[in-house]
């Protein structure tokens, strides 16, 4: 419990109310303090961007492990000994296991398919000038993810169902958490049953990690937890951060005019401003194993804190008084924390931006103009933001014919940096 004049509200952060607008009640966060204590779930909420900031560059005092999620049944029996639940030298060791499949090197050697396969894409979902924006980025990720990891095609539906109710087995206990949790032990039986060793190559991620378990530098009963927690982390968030900058760029004209003109330069910029405005995953726990001050609230050894990357993101002491506002061309925009920082930083980042920056380029190239066709529907969840569905007019480009076929321009081409 909080000292009595410590900043305190009865907020019930998880309703379907506030998830659905949470920005109103993040904005009241930030006006009343620092650090706030949720009556409701017995956990300090963390709403500024400065103080997020100093708390992810500080594991020492403010640990994963036991705190990551709001319940001791997903702390201590579904994400202890993880990726995400770990720290110092046991998270470094996990980590490093796909550290080379995922560094600029192997992301320059994946850019040829990952273009490929965003124009294929793109040309086949704005045929009929009428698609999903979520179906798109669903279908993109989803293929690139399930062939890196290793995973058969067939497996898509169990996989994407459990990723995202990993997501919610980490918020408080309801409705929620409990149909949540089935699902998320579907998919963990799935992939005990089809990541073994006979059933992957040694290209893949998969065959990257049992190559670190026969090497002895993990456990074998590291191997799954490990490739889960990446493909969970793969998939959900850049599906949901590329479709909300679809959505934005749609709400948008004159921000889709300007990354038009020069894709190049704008469609990175473009994709870190939808995350920072609406980040995919809207808080995370840490644990404090010794005592803190948050900007002048005290915080004792064994008390929770809730990062709400969500008000982060639109914090106006950090992003100004337009923080609300998409703009691509915001300065530094790359530098929000929806993808987390310091140690746990997510390691996925260069392979998210490869693969919205060739959906985002491949569309330029074909789509003068993006419309909404309807409104968007929201998912409701513990932790993910985005949408369901998000159906989009596409007007194609004078410089595309019937067939599809484009007319190059000079700020079009090129290889993905």
């Amino acid at each position: 419990m909080p000292a009595a004049l410590a900043p305190a509200t009865s907020l019930r952060l998880f309703d379907d109310r506030v998830l659905a607008d949470p920005f109103p009640s993040y904005s009241a966060l930030r006006r009343i303090g620092a650090a706030v204590y949720l009556e409701e779930y017995d956990v300090w909420a963390i709403p500024r961007h400065a103080d997020l900031d100093a708390i992810l560059k500080d594991p020492d005092i403010f640990g994963s492990e036991g705190g990551t999620a709001l319940t001791a049944l997903a702390n201590q029996e579904i994400l202890a000994g993880t990726v995400l639940a770990s720290d110092g030298s046991a998270h470094t060791k996990l980590r490093r296991v796909l550290s080379r499949q995922l560094a600029p090197r192997a992301m320059r050697a994946l850019a040829g398919r990952i273009t490929d396969r965003a124009e294929r894409l793109v040309d086949q979902y704005t045929q009929s000038s009428r698609f999903d924006a979520v179906a798109l980025a669903r279908h993109m990720v989803c293929d690139t993810v399930m062939e890196l990891m290793g995973l058969p095609d067939a497996d898509r539906e169990v996989l994407l169902d459990g990723a995202a109710a990993t997501f919610d087995v980490f918020g408080p206990h309801g409705d929620r958490y409990q149909k949540a949790l089935p699902l998320a032990s579907r998919m963990g039986e799935m992939l005990h049953e089809k990541l073994t060793r006979d059933a992957v190559t040694r290209e893949s991620w998969m065959g990257a990690i049992f190559e670190a378990v026969d090497a002895g530098h993990i456990a074998e009963n590291d191997a799954v937890p490990l490739a889960s927690a990446y493909t969970a982390a793969a998939i959900d968030t850049t599906v949901l951060g590329l479709a909300d900058c679809l959505v934005q760029l749609a709400q948008h004209p004159e921000q889709w005019q300007i990354l038009r003109r020069d894709p190049i330069r704008w469609a990175t910029p473009a994709f870190h401003e939808a995350l920072r405005l609406e980040a995919p995953i809207q808080g995370f726990g840490r644990l404090l194993t010794r005592a803190a001050d948050i900007d002048g609230v005290h915080l004792t050894a064994g008390d929770q804190v809730w990062l709400l990357y969500g008000s982060a993101g639109r914090d106006p002491r950090h992003w100004g008084d337009d923080s609300d506002i998409y703009d691509i061309r915001r300065p530094r925009n790359e530098r929000h924390l929806a993808f987390g920082g310091g140690p746990h930083l997510c390691a996925g980042i260069p392979l998210a931006e490869l693969q919205a920056r060739a959906v985002l380029r491949a569309l330029a190239a074909r789509c003068s103009h993006l419309t909404l066709d309807g409104e968007p529907v929201r998912v409701l969840s513990n932790l993910l933001r985005g949408y369901r569905s998000a159906p989009l007019v596409a007007e194609l480009s004078p410089r595309t014919s019937a067939s599809g076929i484009r007319t190059p321009e000079p700020c079009q081409q090129g290889p993905l940096p």
